[in-house]
């Protein structure tokens, strides 16, 4: 284990480009792949990815305030003691390493992105209780954690399968929850993940000692910390500077965020989407901050953070253009399903989807993709639908571990680079294949 997990430390360290030139080389790569592959002419694939390329602002947006709100939120007094009497749980490394896996592991059952929040939030306070603790590991552990989204309550595709009026209606009806989210084979994936991944991750770091620990950022000077002094009060103070410094305009705005939040739930349930994990956080951060000037404070250190997504995901919007217009993506599934039998079709599945959201990393853009090629083709084999949905789920939960669009929020957090986390998460990407695989086929 030592000697594997180093290995794939140093060649992920010296090999593997900033997130920024990692997007620009797949563009480069899916370029040349659909003009090879599926008779696209040159310009044809400039204009698939010329299209595609704004095609993920909404979503560019929502991962953008993930990263602002979250910092926000985290800087606010009151969570920065939660999150700072959580962390006293962990007491050695080993102990902070299973403690940051298993919170960041539930939070991402819950939900996606408040899992990449919470996982990042308490890396870094528990680095600070625990400052021996391999920093790199503590954050690709937090990031493991992500592995179960697909899995969990915020699933996009089980979610979207058990809506009426979903684009495959008329294919494969309506599938509740109960036959993907809550069956065995998925309750089997999911427990198996969740108890054994804070253990492997412990064996990581294991593997790392006697080797020399350096923990890239610097606390004190952390653009993650967010020191403020209180503007003295002053009768000399003009209109606006009382209006900036007024707890009663924070609580009228911060009280009416939290009736919307609270008349979301009485009339949805329990409905935790991006959306409104982020509302919950920006209107958590203005009551918590108490005045606007400090909030607006927090805000203006936060966007800081955010540059790397405003910039890359466009790039990832023109992959995914090239990919689905082109038909690439259409061919790499059909591949896999001519050589699938009843038994193998949900690991081929499972697999291709995989490999597709190394392209396309969005679960509800893949679904879009490989939904129509893979559902009438399990039914032509035999294949259970709810579990092809599913397959396709943890294909696109899989791959995230060595592709670095879901890792760029938690990292602008954490204030690390991709190549920093990488090299552990390809271990993590290696064991959580078994576990999955067992699960789609024997289950």
């Amino acid at each position: 284990m030592k000697s594997i997990t180093n290995f794939f430390d140093r060649i992920v360290q010296r090999y593997l480009p900033d997130a920024f030139l990692f997007a620009v080389i797949l563009t480069i790569i899916v370029f040349i792949m659909g003009i090879f592959m599926t008779g696209s002419s040159p310009i044809q694939m400039v204009e698939h990815w010329g299209t595609g390329f704004w095609d993920l602002l909404a979503f560019s947006m929502q991962m953008a305030l993930i990263v602002v709100t979250g910092y926000v939120l985290a800087n606010t007094p009151v969570v920065k003691t939660a999150l700072e009497k959580t962390s006293m749980l962990a007491k050695t490394p080993g102990q902070a390493i299973l403690l940051v896996t298993f919170v960041a592991s539930i939070a991402s059952l819950i939900n996606y992105g408040f899992g990449l929040v919470v996982g990042a939030l308490l890396a870094l306070q528990v680095v600070k209780r625990v400052p021996s603790v391999d920093y790199r590991l503590l954050v690709a552990s937090a990031y493991s954690g992500f592995l179960l989204w697909h899995g969990g309550l915020s699933g996009s595709i089980p979610l979207l399968i058990a809506t009426p009026d979903h684009f495959l209606q008329d294919t494969i009806g309506t599938i509740p929850v109960t036959e993907t989210m809550f069956s065995s084979y998925n309750l089997f994936i999911v427990f198996v993940l969740l108890f054994t991944l804070p253990f492997l991750n412990r064996m990581l770091m294991k593997s790392r000692e006697g080797m020399e620990i350096v923990n890239p950022v610097d606390w004190e000077t952390s653009s993650f910390e967010d020191k403020y002094e209180e503007v003295e009060k002053n009768e000399r103070q003009t209109p606006s500077e009382r209006l900036e410094n007024s707890q009663i305009i924070s609580m009228l705005i911060g009280l009416l965020g939290l009736a919307f939040i609270i008349y979301h739930f009485a009339t949805n349930g329990f409905d935790l989407n991006i959306n409104l994990v982020n509302l919950i956080m920006l209107f958590l951060g203005i009551l918590l901050h108490r005045t606007p000037r400090r909030f607006l404070h927090s805000v203006n250190n936060a966007v800081k953070n955010v540059g790397g997504i405003i910039v890359q995901f466009p790039f990832y919007a023109g992959i995914m253009g090239m990919m689905v217009d082109s038909g690439l993506s259409e061919q790499m599934s059909l591949w896999f399903v001519s050589i699938s039998t009843e038994f193998t079709f949900p690991l081929f599945t499972f697999i291709s989807a995989g490999l597709v959201n190394f392209f396309v990393p969005s679960g509800g853009g893949q679904w879009a993709v490989q939904g129509p090629i893979m559902i009438p083709a399990g039914i032509e084999i035999g294949v259970d639908s709810a579990k092809t949905a599913m397959a396709v789920a943890w294909g696109d939960a899989w791959t995230n571990m060595i592709q670095p669009f879901w890792a760029l929020p938690l990292l602008a957090i954490a204030g690390l680079k991709v190549r920093d986390i990488m090299g552990f998460c390809v271990i993590i990407l290696i064991y959580s294949f078994f576990p999955i695989a067992i699960g789609l086929l024997f289950f």
